[in-house]
């Protein structure tokens, strides 16, 4: 009776155990499973290598920073993993960073490119699944003009700038003919046919447009030409590479023009291709507008003690990644059109302004024009 009565008080025990088991391994289980619904990726692609590097460079921690600063918030309702590809400036890599971007189920939207037919090639990968996609820094209309419900831009347009360094070469600088030469690409293309009206709508004369392949390292025979016209100036519609050696190639030629240019050739590899000759490039680039959240972004970007300094888009990739995170926040991380409709309604205070976007996707910040000139070797504020 006694061993009867000791088996059946150890039968309650043993189910108070096995529950317990059971219990806490569903109790791991759900644990794994928050933590793995808690945590989403956010991808970056740009060019991180190669002679467009220190442009993707910059932008790439200012990604890594706002990302930073996401999850050390408390209280935000996920955490962010960032993945950064490089596009090389190649259409057709940033093509399969695309590709791996949009096949991980736990990336949740991106931002990229700072060429435009880069940009131009990688958009129907995103649109087709819907990924919300924004643009941290190529410049041409096309982009916008197609208007993929996924995509938005944070930077102006390569029209918001020629528009105003146009105006400045007309009755700043006083040119009175200016030669243009510009790539093939659409980008190239763009830049020949919106700076050329603005400026012609100024009084000017273009005496010469001349477009290259990308990729041409000789360009004596075009400079060549030009010079027998004598112009005030040559504005350059093209990329940084190029840029240098046809600065360089100005100078052997004995062309002492001004060589004028946008945000595309802001960089200081221009001048460690052109060497010397690079004095006397102007840049007309969007200008800062001054505000506390730059200001501390600037310290924050110091502070991280990152191996390559700001670029001019590194503010421009910190807002991208800033509003999309707070249209995750809002739409949350599972519908992706909502999330693209978020970005779009969005009024968001960045480090670049009081951002909106209009009915294709194309912020609506003002672009003031900032003009620099490389110096005694160094890019400074004209």
């Amino acid at each position: 009776m006694q061993a009867f009565t000791t088996t059946t008080a150890l039968l309650p025990s043993r189910r108070r155990l096995a529950a317990s088991a059971l219990a806490l391994a569903a109790a791991t289980l759900a644990c794994g499973a928050a933590w793995s619904q808690s945590t989403v990726k956010l991808g970056f692609i740009g060019p991180v290598s190669g002679g467009n590097a220190q442009q993707g460079l910059g932008a790439k921690n200012g990604f890594l920073l706002a990302i930073d600063q996401w999850n050390a918030t408390t209280g935000v309702p996920f955490k962010v993993e960032g993945v950064v590809l490089d596009d090389a400036s190649d259409p057709q890599t940033g093509v399969s960073a695309a590709l791996k971007l949009v096949n991980d189920r736990d990336v949740v939207g991106a931002i990229g490119h700072w060429n435009s037919p880069v940009a131009l090639a990688t958009l129907p990968v995103f649109n087709r699944v819907q990924m919300p996609f924004i643009v941290w820094g190529a410049i041409g209309p096309k982009i916008t003009d197609q208007n993929f419900a996924n995509t938005t831009r944070v930077t102006p347009t390569l029209v918001n700038e020629n528009k105003p360094l146009a105006a400045w070469a007309a009755t700043g600088l006083g040119a009175r003919k200016i030669a243009i030469i510009a790539d093939t690409s659409d980008y190239g293309r763009a830049n020949l046919a919106s700076f050329g009206s603005f400026y012609k709508a100024e009084k000017g004369s273009v005496v010469a447009e001349e477009s290259y392949p990308v990729g041409t390292t000789d360009f004596r025979s075009i400079l060549t030409k030009i010079k027998s016209l004598s112009p005030d100036a040559v504005y350059f519609g093209g990329v940084i590479t190029e840029a240098g050696i046809v600065r360089k190639q100005m100078a052997e030629l004995g062309m002492k023009q001004p060589m004028l240019g946008i945000s595309g050739i802001f960089d200081p590899q221009l001048i460690q291709i052109a060497g010397p000759a690079a004095d006397g490039t102007i840049v007309g680039t969007p200008k800062s507008q001054t505000n506390p959240r730059l200001d501390a972004m600037s310290r924050a970007y110091a502070a991280k003690g990152y191996a390559d300094s700001e670029s001019p888009y590194t503010k421009y990739a910190y807002d991208a990644t800033g509003i999309l995170l707070q249209s995750l926040k809002t739409a949350g991380t599972k519908d992706r059109q909502a999330v693209a409709k978020a970005i779009r309604a969005i009024r968001y205070d960045g480090v670049t302004g009081t951002v909106t976007f209009d009915a294709n996707g194309q912020t609506q910040v003002p672009v003031e024009l900032q003009l620099h000139e490389v110096k005694d070797g160094k890019w400074a504020s004209r």
